[in-house]
C-alpha cells in the first residue's frame, strides 16, 4: 500500500511533527515479534518496544487469543457500583508481582490517569487522616508524568510549562535535575557522585513550603522520558528517608519502568524501595490494549476505609468509565503469565548487559557523542546539539535510522534505544550498527 492510498486529511498525530509526517509519512499495517511491516513493504525493527509497551514482543498469540476469549464471554461492563471477574484477578496478580505491603490497586487506562490518579490518592489520604492542609507536591526537573494537568503541573518538562503553564497546580515544587556532567559514562551500573541532588530538598524546598504542608513526592526511578537518565547510588533510598522523616508520600512512576524493564519485576525491586504508591500502565498488556493503575500500600486504603460515613458513601471519589475493562484485564493477566512462563524479566536483565556492551564499544568516541549510558535493557547516547537548533540533529538520526529498517527514540538530543525482551543479539547489532552508522553520517 502506498501512502497515497489512505487519506492523512483526518488524523492529527500525537507528539509528532505533523508537517514534517505529511511529507514523509511513517505508517505501520503489521507487526511480528521484534519486527514491523510499512505501508510501503519494508521492514523496520522494533528498538524501543514500540514506546516502551511491547516487553514480550509484537502479536504473541496467548495474548491475543485470551482477549478474543474475552470478548465472546464479557466484552464490557461498567466499573462503578459492580466490577468483573477478570478484574480482580488482575489486580491480585499485579499486587502479588508489587514489593512489600503495595497491595491494592486501582485501574485506570494509561500512564497519564495513573499519575493524576495518585496525586488525588494523596490528597484523599492525607484529608481523612486529619491533615488536609497537605496539599503541596514535589515533582523533578525533566520528569515526566504524562499530559494530564496534574501530571504536568509535577512533571519538569519545559514544552509544557511554556504552553500550559496558566493552568498548572500551583501549589508544586521540583527537585533538581539527577544528572551529574561528571558521569557522562554509565556502564550497567549505578553511577557514584560528588553532587547531593537531595540537598536542596531538604535546605530549600521543604522549609520554604514547611514539610508539614507536603502531600507527596513524585519521581521516576530512571528519568526515562527525558533520555534515560539515572539517578546516582543511594539517591532513592535518601529520598525514601527524607520522606519518612516527615510523613511525605513517596510515588514511584513506574510505567516506564514497570514489568520487566530493569530486570525486575519493578524499578522499585531493582532500587530496594517500597514507595507509598507506584504508578504503571504500558508493559502490564504488553501494549496490546490500554490500561494503567496505581498499586497503593495497604495503610493508604485502610486509612480510607476509617469514615464515619454511612455505608452507602462512597469513599474515594474517583474513577473511570473504563477502570479494570474486562478485555484489558484479560489481556493483562495472559501478558503477566507470558512474562512468567518464558522467565521475560531475567532475560531483560542479561540482554541488557549485551545492549550496554554495544553501546559503549560502538557509540565512545564517535562524532558529536557526549555521554552513554546504559542500565537495565535501555540504553541511551547523548549528543551534543546543533548550535541554535537542538533536537535538531537526533531527529534527523531517527529518521535517517527509520529509512535503514530500525525504530530508535530520539528524546531532544538524546538517542534511545530500548528493545523487547525478546530481543537477540543479531537485533542489537543491528539496531546499534544503524544508529552508529547514523551518527557518523551526521557529524
Amino acid at each position: 500500500m502506498a501512502y497515497n492510498d489512505f487519506n492523512m486529511d483526518s488524523h492529527w498525530l500525537p507528539f509528532t511533527p505533523n508537517r514534517q509526517f505529511r511529507k514523509e509519512p511513517r505508517v505501520f499495517t503489521g507487526a511480528d515479534g521484534m519486527v514491523f511491516t510499512t505501508h510501503d513493504g519494508r521492514k523496520v525493527v522494533d528498538g524501543i518496544s514500540s514506546l516502551w509497551c511491547v516487553g514480550a514482543g509484537h502479536n504473541r498469540k496467548p495474548i491475543n487469543e485470551a482477549i478474543k476469549k474475552q470478548l465472546d464471554t464479557l466484552d464490557y461492563a461498567t466499573a462503578f457500583q459492580a466490577s468483573n471477574d477478570q478484574a480482580f484477578k488482575a489486580a491480585g496478580m499485579i499486587a502479588a508481582m508489587a514489593p512489600g505491603d503495595l497491595n491494592k490497586v486501582l485501574f485506570c487506562n494509561s500512564g497519564s490517569e495513573a499519575a493524576d490518579t495518585s496525586l488525588k490518592v494523596a490528597l484523599a489520604y492525607h484529608r481523612a487522616r486529619g491533615e488536609g492542609h497537605r496539599n503541596v507536591f514535589i515533582g523533578r526537573e525533566k520528569g515526566y508524568h504524562g499530559v494530564g494537568f496534574g501530571g504536568m503541573s509535577v512533571g519538569g518538562i519545559p514544552a509544557n510549562r511554556k504552553v500550559f503553564g496558566p493552568a498548572l497546580l500551583p501549589r508544586v515544587d521540583h527537585l533538581r535535575f539527577i544528572h551529574d556532567p561528571a558521569n557522562a559514562y554509565i556502564h550497567n551500573r549505578e553511577p557514584e557522585s560528588q553532587e547531593d541532588f537531595l540537598a536542596e530538598l531538604e535546605t530549600r524546598i521543604l522549609p520554604l513550603h514547611d514539610p508539614s504542608n507536603v502531600a507527596a513526592i513524585i519521581v521516576e526511578p530512571i528519568a526515562g522520558s527525558a533520555g534515560w537518565y539515572i539517578p546516582p547510588k543511594g539517591y532513592l533510598k535518601r529520598l525514601r528517608e527524607i520522606c519518612d522523616k516527615h510523613g511525605i508520600l513517596l510515588i514511584f512512576d513506574e510505567v516506564i519502568t514497570g514489568f520487566g524493564r530493569m530486570g525486575t519485576n519493578f524499578g522499585a525491586d531493582f532500587y530496594d524501595v517500597v514507595p507509598d504508591m507506584l504508578n504503571f500502565a504500558k508493559a502490564v498488556t504488553n501494549g496490546v490494549i490500554p490500561m494503567g493503575g496505581v498499586i497503593c500500600r495497604d495503610r493508604i486504603y485502610d486509612q480510607m476505609m476509617k469514615t464515619d460515613a454511612a455505608e452507602h458513601i462512597i469513599e474515594f471519589f474517583h474513577g473511570y468509565t473504563y477502570s479494570g475493562h474486562p478485555v484489558a484485564a484479560a489481556a493483562a493477566i495472559a501478558t503477566l503469565d507470558l512474562y512468567q512462563q518464558e522467565n521475560l524479566f531475567a532475560r531483560a536483565g542479561e540482554m541488557g548487559k549485551v545492549l550496554g556492551d554495544a553501546f559503549h564499544s560502538t557509540f565512545k568516541g564517535l562524532p558529536n557523542v557526549i555521554g552513554i549510558r546504559s542500565l537495565g535493557l535501555a540504553a541511551a547516547v547523548e549528543l551534543a546539539p546543533i548550535a541554535g537548533s537542538p533536537g535538531k540533529r537526533a531527529f534527523e538520526i531517527y529518521l535517517d535510522c527509520f529509512r535503514k529498517g530500525a525504530l530508535v527514540r530520539p528524546a531532544g538530543d538524546v538517542l534511545v534505544i530500548a528493545p523487547p525482551y525478546i530481543v537477540e543479539k543479531q537485533h542489537i547489532d543491528t539496531l546499534v550498527n544503524t544508529l552508529a552508522d547514523s551518527v557518523k553520517a551526521h557529524a
